[in-house]
């Protein structure tokens, strides 16, 4: 299979499910609405959930797409980057964050004060992964 159409794949969609590795060496979980371009893959978690304690311990992290038309897949593996917590209205990782927003959701918020005021109480950052490793299978 060749990396440029399991790229395809990955950049075509905006919602995945990313692994990350539990202390007990199982993974877990979590579906993730997400931007990809360039080979990153960027997506929004507050830091209290269970991937951002995972992916502090061990960078590592996989995501699965399903092919557009739900025939095939394919996932792609990379090392984290965990950006600093939202912590003000107008800081950085908040301006990030509603870039993220209008690129998955392809419109405008109704209300850019009350999303940047969710961001920094939901303790909202950023996950980036630039992408080392793509397997799958497409039809």
């Amino acid at each position: 299979m060749s990396e440029e159409l399991l790229w395809s794949v990955i950049a075509a969609g905006n919602l995945g499910t990313v692994a990350t590795i539990k202390k007990d060496g199982r993974p877990q979980l979590s579906d993730v609405s997400y931007h990809a371009a360039g080979r990153l893959v960027r997506f929004s978690t507050r830091t209290t959930l269970a991937k951002v304690h995972n992916l502090r311990r061990d960078a590592r992290v996989s995501m699965k797409v399903t092919a557009p038309d739900g025939y095939g897949y394919a996932v792609a593996e990379g090392k984290a980057e965990l950006s600093p917590v939202a912590w003000a209205l107008d800081d950085a990782v908040v301006e990030e964050l509603i870039e993220i927003y209008r690129t998955i959701r392809g419109e405008e918020h109704p209300d850019w004060d009350d999303y940047r005021r969710a961001m920094v109480a939901d303790g909202r950052l950023i996950v980036r992964f630039r992408v080392d490793h793509l397997y799958g299978w497409v039809n």
